[in-house]
């Protein structure tokens, strides 16, 4: 299917910024099951986006404007054309084995009850493959979907407190528990295409991926209970939901600062509501 995404994120401070620094996790790479059509960055301030691959091969880009700054916008515009693949990630570029995304971060970190509750649904699995399915379904059915509890820091284990959540945390909660069960695995950004035609969305999509020895990379979205379909456009990676931000940065002066985030997702020549 092909995949058409818009997606803005607006600045806009009360008392003008001296500069800015921005850092972007927004442009998705072609792999098995996914190909870019096309795809543009567009930044509202006379600007050079320098682009580089991060550490983890994902399509990054920098830039830095110099003030005032009374408002930022940054705009991606594109399509994907996309296959399932059934949750199998393959052709993309990886930088690292495996057993690095068993590393915990801050963000990630299985505290006693992410052990218990990944033990626990583990129990009567009879291969690594089941135990994620089964540790899917469960954080689908336990958390409630809510966004007004967590941010952009909360931890795994402060969202699995209360049991509620964007998709962010339900991927950083299976990510710490599937560490914890001894499967590498590790945060995907992207976009989500719904299948009740609802176009207009608060902010892109967050999901999980881990390696299982006789599949490689096998894509979870718990946050929908299921794995990654052509309805996905995998843009990401990294070890938490920081390090696949889709946009980073900081501004040096002026004050006031307000954040709009804008997406739209759609299918072409699909019939959509807003």
């Amino acid at each position: 299917m092909r995949i058409r995404v818009a997606h803005e994120t607006v600045y806009r401070y009360e008392l003008p910024a001296k500069s800015a620094i921005q850092l972007l996790r927004l442009t998705p790479r072609n792999h098995d099951g996914q190909y870019v059509v096309r795809w543009r960055i567009e930044v509202s301030e006379d600007c050079r986006l320098d682009p580089f691959e991060d550490a983890f091969g994902n399509l990054t880009h920098s830039f830095t404007v110099d003030g005032p700054v009374s408002e930022l916008r940054i705009g991606v515009d594109g399509e994907v054309e996309t296959q399932d693949t059934h949750g199998v990630v393959r052709g993309s570029l990886e930088r690292f084995p495996p057993s690095l995304y068993l590393r915990g971060t801050e963000l990630t970190r299985a505290d006693a009850a992410i052990a218990a509750f990944a033990e626990e649904t583990a129990k009567g699995a009879e291969d690594a493959l089941g135990r994620m399915h089964a540790l899917q379904t469960r954080i689908y059915e336990t958390l409630t979907f809510d966004p007004d509890p967590t941010h952009a820091a909360t931890t795994a284990a402060e969202a699995f407190a209360l049991r509620r959540g964007v998709c962010q945390d339900y991927a950083q909660i299976f990510v710490a528990s599937a560490r914890h069960l001894g499967v590498p695995a590790r945060y995907v950004s992207g976009y989500f295409l719904r299948a009740d035609g609802k176009v207009a969305q608060e902010a892109g999509h967050a999901w999980a991926e881990a390696h299982l020895s006789d599949l490689g990379w096998v894509a979870f979205d718990p946050a929908n209970g299921i794995c990654a379909t052509e309805a996905h456009v995998r843009v990401a990676v990294g070890l938490d939901s920081l390090g696949a931000a889709p946009v980073r940065g900081a501004r040096f002066g002026g004050g006031g600062e307000r954040l709009a985030v804008t997406v739209h997702v759609d299918q072409a020549g699909r019939q959509s509501q807003n």
